[in-house]
Protein backbone atom coordinates (compact mmCIF):
# COMPACT_ATOMS: atom_id res chain seq x y z
CA UNK A 1 0.00 0.00 0.00
CA UNK A 2 1.17 3.53 -0.93
CA UNK A 3 0.88 6.16 1.72
CA UNK A 4 -1.77 7.77 -0.35
CA UNK A 5 -4.12 4.66 0.18
CA UNK A 6 -3.11 4.36 4.02
CA UNK A 7 -4.74 8.44 5.28
CA UNK A 8 -7.77 6.86 2.96
CA UNK A 9 -8.59 4.17 5.35
CA UNK A 10 -11.69 4.72 6.77
CA UNK A 11 -12.49 4.11 10.21
CA UNK A 12 -15.62 2.93 12.21
CA UNK A 13 -16.70 3.96 15.27
CA UNK A 14 -19.96 2.86 16.68
CA UNK A 15 -22.61 5.63 17.78
CA UNK A 16 -25.68 4.35 19.52
CA UNK A 17 -24.97 0.73 17.95
CA UNK A 18 -24.37 1.54 14.39
CA UNK A 19 -21.11 2.19 12.82
CA UNK A 20 -20.45 4.97 11.15
CA UNK A 21 -17.81 5.60 8.63
CA UNK A 22 -15.40 8.43 9.34
CA UNK A 23 -13.65 10.37 6.72
CA UNK A 24 -9.94 10.32 7.58
CA UNK A 25 -10.30 14.23 7.48
CA UNK A 26 -13.11 14.48 10.10
CA UNK A 27 -10.32 12.18 11.98
CA UNK A 28 -7.50 15.16 11.55
CA UNK A 29 -10.10 17.74 12.63
CA UNK A 30 -11.37 15.57 15.92
CA UNK A 31 -8.02 15.04 16.54
CA UNK A 32 -7.12 18.69 15.75
CA UNK A 33 -9.73 19.77 17.85
CA UNK A 34 -8.85 17.53 20.55
CA UNK A 35 -5.37 19.07 20.76
CA UNK A 36 -6.77 22.50 20.42
CA UNK A 37 -8.99 21.35 23.56
CA UNK A 38 -5.89 20.02 25.60
CA UNK A 39 -4.20 23.39 24.85
CA UNK A 40 -6.91 25.33 26.46
CA UNK A 41 -7.25 23.64 29.39
CA UNK A 42 -3.91 23.93 29.65
CA UNK A 43 -3.58 27.72 29.14
CA UNK A 44 -6.44 27.76 31.62
CA UNK A 45 -4.63 25.86 34.07
CA UNK A 46 -1.85 28.20 34.16
CA UNK A 47 -4.05 31.58 34.20
CA UNK A 48 -5.59 29.62 36.91
CA UNK A 49 -1.97 29.01 39.01
CA UNK A 50 -1.34 32.90 37.73
CA UNK A 51 -4.20 34.16 39.64
CA UNK A 52 -3.61 32.32 42.77
CA UNK A 53 -0.09 33.86 42.46
CA UNK A 54 -1.85 37.64 42.21
CA UNK A 55 -4.26 36.61 45.35
CA UNK A 56 -1.32 35.28 47.56
CA UNK A 57 1.20 38.22 46.72
CA UNK A 58 -1.78 40.76 46.76
CA UNK A 59 -2.99 39.00 50.42
CA UNK A 60 1.05 38.98 51.85
CA UNK A 61 1.25 42.52 50.47
CA UNK A 62 -2.25 43.62 52.38
CA UNK A 63 -0.47 41.77 55.76
CA UNK A 64 2.86 43.84 55.15
CA UNK A 65 0.98 46.93 54.90
CA UNK A 66 -1.00 45.83 58.30
CA UNK A 67 2.09 45.19 60.16
CA UNK A 68 3.94 48.41 59.17
CA UNK A 69 1.09 50.38 60.16
CA UNK A 70 1.06 48.88 63.91
CA UNK A 71 4.94 48.96 63.86
CA UNK A 72 4.91 52.72 63.21
CA UNK A 73 1.96 53.64 65.03
CA UNK A 74 4.01 51.36 68.07
CA UNK A 75 7.35 53.44 67.30
CA UNK A 76 5.32 56.82 67.39
CA UNK A 77 3.88 56.28 70.69
CA UNK A 78 7.14 55.29 72.38
CA UNK A 79 9.03 58.38 70.91
CA UNK A 80 6.07 60.05 72.40
CA UNK A 81 6.44 58.76 75.72
CA UNK A 82 9.96 59.16 75.89
CA UNK A 83 9.51 62.94 74.91
CA UNK A 84 7.02 63.43 77.72
CA UNK A 85 9.13 61.00 80.64
CA UNK A 86 11.66 64.35 79.59
CA UNK A 87 9.28 67.11 79.83
CA UNK A 88 7.68 65.29 83.44
CA UNK A 89 10.27 67.03 85.38
CA UNK A 90 9.83 70.60 83.66
CA UNK A 91 6.16 70.53 84.28
CA UNK A 92 6.54 69.61 87.91
CA UNK A 93 9.05 72.74 88.62
CA UNK A 94 6.72 74.79 86.71
CA UNK A 95 3.54 73.42 89.03
CA UNK A 96 6.17 74.34 92.69
CA UNK A 97 7.12 77.61 90.90
CA UNK A 98 3.29 78.33 90.95
CA UNK A 99 2.27 76.62 94.55
CA UNK A 100 5.62 79.18 95.66
CA UNK A 101 3.91 82.28 93.56
CA UNK A 102 0.38 81.58 95.13
CA UNK A 103 2.10 81.29 98.70
CA UNK A 104 3.73 85.05 97.89
CA UNK A 105 0.31 86.21 97.47
CA UNK A 106 -0.03 89.25 95.21
CA UNK A 107 3.86 90.25 95.43
CA UNK A 108 4.39 87.72 92.47
CA UNK A 109 1.57 88.88 90.31
CA UNK A 110 2.54 88.92 86.84
CA UNK A 111 5.37 86.07 87.12
CA UNK A 112 2.57 83.72 89.00
CA UNK A 113 0.87 84.57 85.89
CA UNK A 114 3.31 83.89 83.37
CA UNK A 115 4.04 80.61 85.19
CA UNK A 116 0.48 79.33 85.12
CA UNK A 117 0.28 80.14 81.46
CA UNK A 118 3.55 77.93 80.67
CA UNK A 119 2.48 75.40 83.29
CA UNK A 120 -1.38 75.32 81.14
CA UNK A 121 0.25 75.31 77.49
CA UNK A 122 2.61 72.61 78.15
CA UNK A 123 0.18 70.26 79.64
CA UNK A 124 -2.30 70.94 77.04
CA UNK A 125 0.30 70.09 75.15
CA UNK A 126 1.01 66.65 76.78
CA UNK A 127 -2.98 65.85 76.90
CA UNK A 128 -3.29 66.49 72.61
CA UNK A 129 -0.96 63.87 72.00
CA UNK A 130 -3.03 61.17 74.84
CA UNK A 131 -0.75 62.04 77.45
CA UNK A 132 -3.13 62.14 80.75
CA UNK A 133 -2.52 63.03 83.98
CA UNK A 134 -4.17 61.30 87.21
CA UNK A 135 -4.39 61.94 90.64
CA UNK A 136 -5.48 58.51 92.37
CA UNK A 137 -6.42 60.47 95.61
CA UNK A 138 -9.27 58.42 97.36
CA UNK A 139 -8.71 55.16 95.14
CA UNK A 140 -7.45 51.56 95.81
CA UNK A 141 -3.56 51.47 96.12
CA UNK A 142 -2.46 49.46 92.79
CA UNK A 143 1.36 49.09 92.69
CA UNK A 144 0.80 49.42 88.97
CA UNK A 145 -0.03 52.73 88.54
CA UNK A 146 0.97 53.85 91.94
CA UNK A 147 4.58 54.42 93.83
CA UNK A 148 4.15 54.24 97.84
CA UNK A 149 5.97 57.25 99.58
CA UNK A 150 4.67 56.61 102.94
CA UNK A 151 2.02 54.30 104.60
CA UNK A 152 0.17 55.94 107.98
CA UNK A 153 -2.93 55.42 109.57
CA UNK A 154 -5.35 57.55 108.76
CA UNK A 155 -8.76 57.82 110.73
CA UNK A 156 -11.99 57.76 108.51
CA UNK A 157 -9.52 55.63 105.58
CA UNK A 158 -9.87 52.30 104.91
CA UNK A 159 -6.48 50.30 104.82
CA UNK A 160 -5.07 50.09 101.51
CA UNK A 161 -6.38 53.40 100.10
CA UNK A 162 -4.43 56.36 98.60
CA UNK A 163 -5.09 59.31 101.32
CA UNK A 164 -2.24 62.12 99.66
CA UNK A 165 -0.64 62.32 96.40
CA UNK A 166 2.85 64.20 96.58
CA UNK A 167 2.93 63.78 92.89
CA UNK A 168 0.81 63.10 90.22
CA UNK A 169 0.92 60.28 87.45
CA UNK A 170 1.01 60.45 83.97
CA UNK A 171 -0.46 57.78 81.33
CA UNK A 172 -0.23 57.46 77.61
CA UNK A 173 -3.08 55.23 76.88
CA UNK A 174 -3.12 52.12 78.68
CA UNK A 175 0.41 52.08 79.42
CA UNK A 176 1.98 54.61 82.91
CA UNK A 177 4.28 56.75 81.74
CA UNK A 178 5.13 58.09 85.11
CA UNK A 179 3.19 56.10 88.62
CA UNK A 180 1.68 58.72 91.13
CA UNK A 181 3.88 59.00 94.52
CA UNK A 182 1.38 58.67 97.18
CA UNK A 183 0.58 58.33 100.64
CA UNK A 184 -1.36 54.80 101.56
CA UNK A 185 -3.96 54.64 104.65
CA UNK A 186 -2.22 51.93 106.77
Amino acid sequence: MSAEHEQQVEVEEPVDGVHETTEPAEVDAAVEVEHDLDELLARAGKADEYLALAQRTQADFENFRKRMTRDVSAAEARGVGRLAKELLPALDNLGRALAAAEAEGEAAGHLGTGVKLVHDELLSALQRVGIEPFSPQGERFDPNEHEAMAQQPVDGAESGTVVEVYQQGFRHGESVLRPARVVVAA
